[in-house]
């Protein structure tokens, strides 16, 4: 019995060792072939203006982009337009996460909510951001606060809807043995509807950062508020390409920052959730 066990477990260990190194050579190749494709990008972006393709007054090299930005990356006004833009992206997100979550437990476990409140979610929600400018300004007038309503507003529903999507994923069998069980409102809330509601949530959060960030530079645009947003009109009027391009791909860079923070975060706080394995697993 012992050597059989002993066996099993030494032919069990190079299927694990060898699963490992494949692993790893698909997500080598993986970040490769995407190197690969921006590299790409990036010559393609210098032969294009270079070549003449496109006016260079109006798309600019990629290299003369970067070195503008360097200059910019010197200055205190840039660092306290990229500062203005992610205080009021953190600040409408923050609002909108809290807010979306609240209102989903609401509306998903108060009877009769739901179908109260449907007809209105959907009427509303389809609603652009933008389009609310103009009433936003004129309600609050054109500072900061109006672009944390309209951020706070497109990225609510991300969240609310995500919430109500979770809480429509407990197990109504789990929930029949928490209320034969005697589960008081607060102990289901917390033991039963946040693990089921939880992956859902930062589904969420994920699709509400990006949102948040777009309603940012878009409302300093729009508005004219000071960040990014402002900077990136200014220099468009101004007719200052390179320095167009460059606070454009400083707010891309942004984006992906916040993409990866997001996606990083998940995966840390789900390890324990079986989709979270699986992928590591695969």
């Amino acid at each position: 019995m012992t050597a059989t066990m002993q066996s099993t477990a030494t032919s069990a260990t190079p299927d694990a060792r060898s699963r490992s190194p494949r692993r790893a050579d698909r997500g080598l190749l993986s970040r490769l072939n995407a190197l690969t494709g921006f590299v790409l990008l990036i010559v393609a972006w210098e032969l294009v203006a270079r070549v003449g393709l496109i006016d260079p007054h109006v798309f600019a090299p990629l290299s003369e982009i970067v070195l503008r930005l360097g200059q910019l990356a010197t200055t205190l006004e840039f660092w306290g337009m990229m500062m203005s833009t992610v205080r009021t992206w953190a600040l409408g997100l923050a609002i909108a996460v809290v807010g979306g979550f609240v209102l989903g437990l609401l509306i998903g476990l108060i009877p009769g909510a739901r179908a109260f409140t449907h007809s209105t979610i959907e009427f509303l929600r389809p609603i652009p951001s933008v389009a609310l400018v103009p009433a936003v300004i004129l309600l609050v007038g054109g500072g900061f606060q109006s672009g944390l309503i309209l951020i706070t507003y497109a990225a609510l529903w991300p969240m609310l809807l995500q919430t109500l999507a979770g809480l429509d994923d407990v197990d109504p069998v789990a929930r029949e043995t928490a209320r034969s069980f005697r589960f008081g409102r607060w102990m289901t809330v917390t033991d039963l509807v946040l693990p089921s509601v939880l992956p859902h949530l930062f589904t969420g959060f994920r699709i509400s950062a990006s949102i948040a960030l777009v309603l940012a530079v878009t409302s300093e645009m729009v508005i004219g508020t000071f960040g990014l947003g402002q900077g990136i009109a200014l220099a468009q009027s101004a007719a200052d390409t390179t320095k167009m391009y460059g606070l454009v791909i400083v707010a891309g860079l942004l984006g992906v920052a916040v993409n990866l923070g997001t996606r990083t975060l998940e995966k840390r706080a789900l390890r324990w959730h079986a989709t979270v394995r699986n992928a590591e697993a695969a």
